[in-house]
This record gives structure tokens, sequence and C-alpha cells, in this order.
């Protein structure tokens, strides 16, 4: 061998081993950096003239399991759906609060109608008091309080949710831009010859951001390009990046709803190129909100919303049996109805006007089915003495006293109104005790929570006649009030709802079932989320078993890449000793 080979091999190998060491340096610098992968110098052997001439470094390169990639981007995508889902049902399990077998210690709308139902079973004892009276209902308002707050609460996560969309669909967009960009700049350094390991490590990071947020499928083109589709083949990135459009819904209630096609105000899909891809995100951060703002809260609220008019219908239907006393000098209906309206009814009712004592100053009893329409029936109310009755410009039945000091005091009698039917007053709602659509609206009559009005414990006299100047109304009574309690207490039939099965039960009963319902939902998101997370770090951990960092192995290889330097340091050194020596010998024969 030459020594000009013996040079050119050692400085080439000189040149390699430096490249090793800045690698390997590289790689324990960015052990920890999240998406690194090792890095490898790869060198092949220099021929000249069939004559090896030292080493060179073909590239710099990583090796990532495609499949192992792949199981992780799915994970990833699993993980970050139950995430989703475990943390938002965690906040909903604590808005509905804790229930204590024990005592009355809990915060549940369970132990607050508990309460309501202890307040009640006092006033039985003292129906008279007006402190007991009180008392009742302010237990009654706590329950619609938390009625109307628990639903507000629920709109305000569905609304959360729906934010939390947009923020999502910002950060997909960002990863493919990003991914665009990485692709764009990978294939100009491949031209050059360049690594174009880093940016690969860099896309993929990007690619599991994005996985966490919706799943993906994806495939690397010929030309180095990351082509990523959503799961029907809808374009997410090919020779550009295809990003996602969405706007949140400014206001959130339990009417706002997603309809696919529908122009109606609502909320809106998510689209990528005018296409509407909802549908298509199945797994992921996004998936999980959307379950959660169209399935998930919704069920939550018509529970809600089925014990809130149960116990509405309950509580009014005993309330329009009762009157208070003094009576009120006008009764107006909650039900809309209309003078033409046809009046579909039989039985008797009996309306008297009454003073401030409770007693009698005139009354009728009416066979209802001799009204054919609502209008004849306000006209033979009208008919009755010191009686004035209408249809309000709202559409209600309104009944009052044109005496002075004088009051309206119903006896609902044997009437059945309608096809559910219902005695008259309830028919009408006069005489309610709470108004309610649903849970976000159910509310104690506003004169009974002021205390403008009593509560309607006392009934009308049913006697078959009656006299005028005798007392036709008691506040003693217990009827009403322990008629009441037996509302919440007795048997109410449920319907099948939001993933609840039917069932029998008192209020309370309901509200702990409810409350039963979303802690289990809990409990099982919280096992799904564990479940999905060690999955997900199995994965990852054997990725980065297959293609990351080993500190104890890169040190080992720093340390003989060292020696291995230095060995061809000192090569070079003895072969240019050697030229000098063979200089000087050839310089002193000539």
């Amino acid at each position: 061998m030459s020594l000009d080979i013996a040079r050119l091999i050692a400085y080439s190998g000189l040149s390699a081993t430096q490249v090793q060491i800045s690698v390997a340096s590289a790689n324990i610098s960015n052990a920890d950096t999240k998406g690194y992968t090792e890095k490898t110098a790869n060198q092949s052997t220099s021929v000249t003239g069939g004559v090896g001439t030292g080493v060179t470094v073909t590239g710099i390169t990583s090796t990532v399991d495609k499949l192992l990639l792949k199981s992780l981007v799915s994970a990833t995508s699993d993980l970050g759906s139950a995430d989703t889902t475990n943390s938002y049902l965690t906040e909903l399990q604590q808005l509905y609060g804790s229930t204590s077998s024990s005592d009355s210690s809990g915060t549940s709308l369970a132990n607050t109608l508990a309460s309501l139902e202890s307040a009640l079973s006092s006033l039985a004892s003292t129906p008279g008091s007006a402190s007991l009276q009180a008392s009742a209902v302010s237990a009654l308002d706590d329950v619609a309080t938390q009625l109307r707050e628990t639903s507000a609460s629920i709109q305000n996560l569905r609304s959360n949710a729906d934010q939390d969309i947009a923020s999502s669909v910002d950060d997909i967009n960002s990863d493919l831009t990003q991914i665009a960009g990485l692709n764009a700049q990978i294939k100009q350094q491949a031209a050059t010859g360049q690594s174009t390991a880093d940016l690969e490590d860099q896309r993929n990071t990007a690619l599991q951001d994005l996985a966490s947020k919706m799943n993906v499928s994806y495939f690397t083109a010929s030309n180095g390009d990351l082509q990523i589709y959503t799961a029907s083949g809808q374009a997410l990135v090919d020779s550009s990046a295809h990003t996602l459009s969405y706007t949140a819904a400014a206001n959130v209630t339990a009417a706002t709803t997603y309809n696919p096609g529908s122009s109606s105000s609502g909320f809106s899909g998510i689209t990528v190129n005018g296409v509407d891809i909802t549908s298509q995100i199945t797994s992921g951060k996004v998936a999980a909100l959307v379950t959660l703002r169209d399935q998930t809260l919704p069920a939550a609220q018509s529970q809600l919303d089925q014990l809130a008019t149960q116990l509405a219908s309950s509580l009014n239907t005993v309330s329009n049996q009762g009157s208070s006393v003094p009576p009120p000098t006008s009764l107006t209906g909650t039900a809309t109805t209309s003078s033409s309206t046809a009046l579909s009814a039989s039985g008797t009712v009996r309306i008297a006007v009454a003073d401030k004592s409770g007693n009698l100053v005139s009354y009728a009893d009416l066979d209802l089915s001799s009204y054919a329409t609502v209008g004849s029936l306000v006209s033979a109310i009208n008919g009755i003495s010191g009686v004035s009755a209408s249809i309000d410009s709202s559409g209600h039945l309104s009944i009052s006293a044109t005496g002075s000091g004088n009051g309206i005091a119903i006896n609902e009698m044997t009437s059945a109104v309608g096809s559910s039917s219902a005695g008259f007053s309830d028919y009408f709602g006069l005489n309610d005790l709470v108004t309610a659509t649903g849970a976000s609206d159910f509310a104690v009559r506003s004169d009974i929570l002021s205390g403008t009005a009593a509560l309607p414990t006392a009934t009308l006299d049913s006697s078959a006649t009656l006299t005028a100047g005798n007392s036709v109304l008691s506040s003693g009574s217990t009827t009403v009030i322990n008629a009441l309690h037996d509302a919440l207490t007795d048997s109410t039939s449920f319907s099948a709802t939001g993933g609840l099965a039917a069932t029998t039960g008192s209020f309370a009963d309901y509200a702990s079932a409810i409350v039963a319902n979303v802690a289990s939902k809990a409990t099982a998101a919280s096992s799904t989320y564990t479940a999905k997370e060690t999955a997900q770090s199995s994965y990852a951990n054997s990725l980065s078993s297959q293609s990351g960092v080993n500190l104890d192995e890169e040190s080992a290889r720093l340390s003989f890449l060292q020696n291995k330097y230095t060995a061809a340091s000192e090569l070079l050194q003895v072969i240019n000793s050697m030229f000098s020596a063979l200089v000087t010998a050839v310089q002193s024969t000539s």
C-alpha cells in the first residue's frame, strides 16, 4: 500500500469518525426531546481502481418501525378521546353533588328533595304556622334553584365542549400546515443529499399530535410526502394542507343541536373543502367532544328535565286542589288557550267568592259538559255573582273577584278536562305552585315566593250546598299539605330517557338514580382512560425501545468513537512522519 493511499484512508476514517461522534453527541443531548429518534451515521467503503481508499459517510438516518408507529398513532387517538370523556364526566359528576345514605349531609338534588319532604312533614303538624309555610316555600325554592343551576351547568359544559372543538380544530390546522411544510423541507433536503431524519421526527411528532385530536389514515408517498386523510378518504394533506373550518355557537341552550345538512341555527359541522366531515371523526379529542356535546350531556339534561316536569305536574295537580287563605283576588292560568278552543270536559267544578277570612260571599257549581268551547265556559263563569272571567292577551284564563277585599277559590270536584282528564283548575293552571317547561326554568310561583300570596293549603268546602257568610276555607287543614308530601314520596312512574331505564319511585329516589347513573358513567370513563393510557404508553415505550436513544449504549459508542478518532489521528501522524522521513532520504541521496 502506498503512503498516499494510507494517508487517504486515515483522513477518511478521521472524517467519518468525527461525523459519528457528532451524531452520538446529538443523540445524547436530545435523549429527552419529545419525538427524537436515535440517529445513525451510515458509512460505506470507498474503492478507487479496485483498491480500498477509506470510508465515506453516506447519510444520517433513523430507523422507525412503521407498523409500530401506526399502532401508536391509533392508540393516541383512542387516548385523546378517553382523556376528554373522563375529564368532562368527572366535572359532570362533581356538578351533581354527593349523596349520603346515613344522613342528609349530601349536596345532591336527592338530598334537597329530602329536605323539602321534611319541611312539608313539619308543616303538616302545624299547617297554620306562617314560619313553617315559609320554610316549606324556601325548601321548594332550593329544589327549584338546584334544578335551574344544574341545567345551566350542563349547558355550560356543552358550550365548553363546543368551544373546545373550535380550539381543537385550530390545533389540527396548525398540525396539518406544519406537516405540509415539513413535507416540502424533506423533499428539498433529500434532493440536495442532506439528512432528513430530524425533519421526519418533527413530522411524526406532529402526526401524533394530530391523531390525539382526530383519527386519520396516512401513508408516505414515493416522493417522501406524508399524505393524510380522514377515515373515509377526505384529503387533509396531499400536495398541500387542507385545513378544517368550524364556527362555535354563540349561545348554547338545551334546544341547540347539530343537524347535518340543516340550515337552521344550531351547531355547525366541521368541514374541509366544503365537505362536512363531522361524522368521519370517530376517535380523538374532537370525536369525544362531539359525543359529549350532542349525546352524553343532552342525555343528562333529558333525565333532569323529566324529573322537573314530573315534579311540576305532581305538585301542581295537588296545589290546584287547594286555595290560600285569604283567597287571591284573581287567578290567572299558565296554560295557553283561546275563546274558540274546543272544550272537552265533564263533571262539575265549584267556583266561589270568599272574603279575607274565608267566609262565603257567592258560588256556583258548573256542569262542564254543558260548554262546547272555552269561550262559552268563560261566559258561564261571568254569570257567577261577584266574578269576572276573561282570556287575557297572553291566551291565559283569568278569573277575578269583583268585590273589594274578596277573593276566588276553586274546588275541582268531579271535573275532568282534556285528554288527560285533569281537574278544571289543574288543566288551566289557575293555581300552580311552580312553573316549568323543564329544569332550566323550574321556579316557585313568583307571588308565593315573594310572600304576597300564601301556600294553597286550604280547600274549598265541597258540601252539597253552601250558605253565604259561613266559613268555606280553613287554613288549618292538612289535606293539601299531606297530599303535597305524598306527591313527593309516593311512587311515580318515570319513563326511560337519557340511558336511564324506566323506573318507579319517589322523586328523591329518581334524583338518586340520576346521580348514580352519572357516577357510573364517570367510573366507566375513568376505567377506559386508564386502559387507553396503558395501551398508548405500551406502544410509546416499544417505539422508544426500538428507535429511541439508549444513553448507556450511546455513551459507550461515544467512548469507542473517541478512541477510534485518537487512533486515526495517531495513524495519520505516523504516516506524516513516514512521508517526512522519505522526503529527507530522497533529498540526501540526490
